[in-house]
């Protein structure tokens, strides 16, 4: 039996992010490393790391955050140390849309838009299907290509897009790419 502690990381952490990333983990049962809010990322990845093995139980949902930043920020950095460290498994990513004129920009498996539908497309901030198959633009995703992670789901802006993400309707839009990346990876299953 592993001791790898079950995560999923999302490339977001604003005020917004933080209410609906912690709506959803009471949601699904799950934990949220609330410390991980920031816009941008104040954590190192070896804090986040250390709170994730601290808490409750699985699965831990955890934020990251550029703050549009160009290239590799603080919140990249913490991602990838947190996907790379040998007592993590991560279940998948949700990453997140951006209005950013950086043009950074990572391969998704699907997308969820604002109406609650897997779509092939990107979806923009406000969860609006865009043109190009299989590709998201945001400011916290630069580095997900290279990680080994088994899924990446794409949303818009978390714990916005319209009010359709909102907390207080139980950001459904989030909770659906949870329950999406908890299904492929057989989480329940295997916890029964």
């Amino acid at each position: 039996m592993s001791n790898r502690r079950r995560v999923i990381l999302i490339t977001d952490g604003d005020e917004y992010a933080k209410r609906a990333v912690e709506h959803v983990a009471h949601e699904i049962g799950g934990r949220c490393i609330t410390q991980s809010q920031g816009n941008p990322s104040v954590l190192t990845g070896e804090e986040i790391v250390k709170l994730i093995k601290k808490a409750d139980h699985d699965p831990v949902l955890v934020m990251f955050d550029d703050s549009g930043l160009v290239g590799e920020g603080a919140g990249e950095r913490a991602l990838k140390y947190v996907a790379s460290h040998k007592d993590i498994e991560v279940l998948g990513v949700i990453a997140v849309a951006a209005q950013t004129h950086q043009a950074e920009w990572t391969k998704v498996d699907v997308c969820i838009d604002r109406e609650g539908e897997l779509t092939p497309y990107g979806v923009d901030k406000f969860g609006i299907p865009e043109l190009e198959i299989g590709r998201l633009n945001g400011d916290t995703v630069y580095s997900i290509d290279e990680l080994d992670v088994p899924i990446v789901v794409g949303i818009g802006d978390v714990g916005k897009m319209a009010k359709r993400d909102s907390y207080e309707i139980g950001a459904p839009i989030t909770k659906k790419a949870v329950e999406l990346i908890l299904e492929r990876s057989g989480y329940r299953v295997a916890e029964e």
